[in-house]
Order: C-alpha cells, then structure tokens, then sequence
C-alpha cells in the first residue's frame, strides 16, 4: 500500500457519488511520496452497497478518467470495503497487475432505505410464512447484544464506554462526522432506538469515499520508499437465517475471517497494536474484541473497563472514531479503515502511536453473516 487518501464521512448532500469518488482518489495520488501518474494503474475495485446515482463501475471510470482499465464493482455487505483491498490484493498478487486502485464509497443520506435497508432484513424473512420479520439493522444486532449481555456479565455502561472512547477518538480527526465528546450518562439516557441500544449506542447514517493504491514489491520503490505492507486477507461467511445461528454472543464470520488474515500474516492477536474494528452498534466492538483474539470469550468488558482500547491503552481501538464517531457509509468503511491505519504505521495520523508494527481492519455485516479482515505492518515479512 503506496497511496491512502478519503473524504469527510458527513451527511454530503452537496455532492454526489460522481463527486466524492474523484476527490478521494485524488487525496490518495497526493499521498503517494513519489508521484503517480494515474495511466500506471492497470485494474480498479470499487466497493459499493448501493447508490441513487447510477452505475458505479462506470462512474469510478467516468469521474476518475480510468476508462482504460477495467473496473469491478464488490458489494459484500457491510464487509464491502475491506472484501475490495482483498479482491485487489490477490490480482496484484497473483502477478496479474502491478499497481491497483481500491475505492469504497456510499450515499447513505440519499439512497433508499427500501433498497438499502429493507431487502436486506427480508433475508432473516420467516421461511415457514415467507414474511420479512423487520430486523433492519438496529434490531439485527439487537437481538445478538441481548443476548450477549445475558450471557457475558457486561452491562449497557460497558456499551456505552465504548461509544464514549470512540468519541474522545475521534475529536482529533478531521474527517469524523461526530467531533464531540459524549459521556456514559448520556449514552444511558439517550433515547432508545431497540432495546438494548440508545442512540448514542448507533452509528450515524453517512456519506463518503475513501481510496487506497495497492502494488507489486517489485514496482513498490517508484512511488515511495516506505510502503505498508498487506501482510494477511480473511472473509468469513456464516448462516444469514437467525433461526439457524447457533450461537448469538459470537460472529463467526469474524473468526473465520481472522483467523485466515493471522495465518497469512504468520502473527497471532497479541501482535496487532492498533485495530479499526466495526462498531456500527457498541455491543459489536465489544463482541468483536472477542471474535478477534484481543481477550478471552466474554472478557470484553474487562478489557474495555481496563482503558486498554483507548488511545494511551496497550491496544488501541478505534483510533478514528470509529463507525460510531468517524461515520459509515458502508462500501467506504473497509477502505477508510485501511486509509487510517496506512497514515497511522507511517507515522502520520492525527492520533498517532509510537512506532506500531502491525494493524488490523475489520467489517462484519450482511446481517451479521460475512465479515472481512486485513492485517497491515510496516515489516514486509
């Protein structure tokens, strides 16, 4: 990874798909210590859920002038993005390509929600009455938090500790649509959306684009002599029907998916020492702090309670915000992840560590049935 760029996460009705997508691309080419002359890029991925704005392969194409190569639309849920830098990542490794454009970008403000939302949650339809039963997103992740809560011993202030420390985060950052700080007596008397999530509890809804530039090691010196290296892969996919999921605490889609990213890496959980873990609701942060490795099966509370997530802790998640402060479009999110980690292990960031070594992204959606990870380092092996 040679290049990093994206735009605010913020509600754009200003703009539209056509205008966001260029504008990331073009902050990435920025970011390329070298230079790059946009006819050295062979092949294109554009991470997507859904768009009020016409065809988004042709769009990327149109509004970037890449109409030379060819263009592939991914769309896997909310593991969009971080699906894309892997598509991406195997044709570069593979041989096939040497330099690789990566684009996630959504307009969740002005896309239908029927289209967005709703056949979406028909996929947990009733099979014995074919109905959809409503689990539009909230109620989805609602029903595994509940669960998770009654099992765990973690409480709805462990919840909100998360939103509150992703907040704090994300003040700092200048693309974040949530710049403000909140406080766990907020969160717990905020209004509530589904039990057991407030709105404080709820990622915004929002629009936005993000870009990465991936390449060969053998062209990697002609754009800059400190590449980050995508060192591991994973996408793990489960059950969608939430009659047929065996077990509500856990997502394992995020294990499957880790545990493919940790075996290609050649590292395990105890190395990564920044995260970007998806938490369009806070009780997913905590359940994927389990998922991932990062502490024992229902040691999240724990962990979150011991301050290590947080920007002074031993593991930091969320440095951005997170989807709950920075802001979610979906086929974005993947991709800023991999923006925000890319400056932070090069030294860049607006929260930005002592010299971190490795770092992990990750989705998971669709409802909860498919989940991505990348691992990134600044060691090539």
């Amino acid at each position: 990874m040679v290049g990093a760029g994206m735009t605010k996460f913020k509600e754009h009705f200003d703009l539209g798909i056509k205008e966001l997508v260029p504008m990331a691309v073009s902050e990435m080419a920025a970011s390329v210590d070298k230079g790059l002359d946009r006819s050295d890029i062979e092949a294109a991925w554009f991470g997507e859920l859904t768009t009020s704005d016409g065809f988004p392969a042709g769009i990327l194409a149109d509004s970037c002038g890449l109409l030379d190569i060819p263009v592939t639309r991914v769309e896997n849920a909310c593991a969009t993005g971080n699906d894309a830098v892997r598509n991406a990542m195997y044709a570069v490794a593979s041989g096939i390509v040497d330099v690789a454009l990566v684009v996630g970008a959504d307009k969740v403000r002005e896309s239908s929600s029927r289209s967005t939302f709703w056949e979406w949650a028909a996929l947990t339809r009733d099979v014995a009455w074919d109905y959809p039963l409503g689990l539009v997103a909230p109620a989805n992740f609602a029903l595994h938090a509940a669960r998770y809560l009654h099992e765990s011993g973690a409480t709805r202030e462990h919840m909100a500790m998360v939103a509150v420390k992703n907040h704090r985060h994300a003040l700092t950052n200048p693309k974040a649509q949530l710049r403000f700080e909140i406080t766990v007596e907020q969160v717990l008397r905020a209004p509530t959306v589904v039990e057991p999530f407030g709105l404080y509890d709820c990622t915004p809804q929002s629009d936005g684009a993000a870009a990465v530039l991936l390449v060969s090691e053998e062209v990697a010196d002609r754009y800059t002599d400190r590449p980050v290296w995508v060192r591991g892969v994973g996408l793990g996919l489960d059950r969608v029907m939430h009659q047929h999921k065996q077990d509500m605490t856990s997502f394992p889609p995020t294990v499957k998916a880790a545990r493919a990213a940790y075996a290609m890496a050649g590292i395990g959980p105890a190395d990564i020492d920044v995260a970007e873990v998806h938490d369009c609701f806070s009780a997913v942060e905590l359940i994927s702090y389990e998922d991932l490795g990062f502490c024992d099966r229902f040691g999240a509370a724990a962990l979150v309670e011991s301050g290590a997530t947080t920007f002074e802790g031993s593991r930091p998640v969320n440095l951005s915000g997170g989807l709950k402060a920075k802001g979610h479009p979906p086929g974005a999110t993947g991709v800023s992840q991999n923006v925000e980690l890319f400056e932070q292990l090069r030294g860049d960031a607006h929260n930005q560590l002592d010299t971190p070594t490795y770092a992990l992204a990750h989705n998971i959606g669709g409802p909860t049935a498919v989940s991505a990870v990348t691992i990134l380092s600044t060691e090539k092996d």
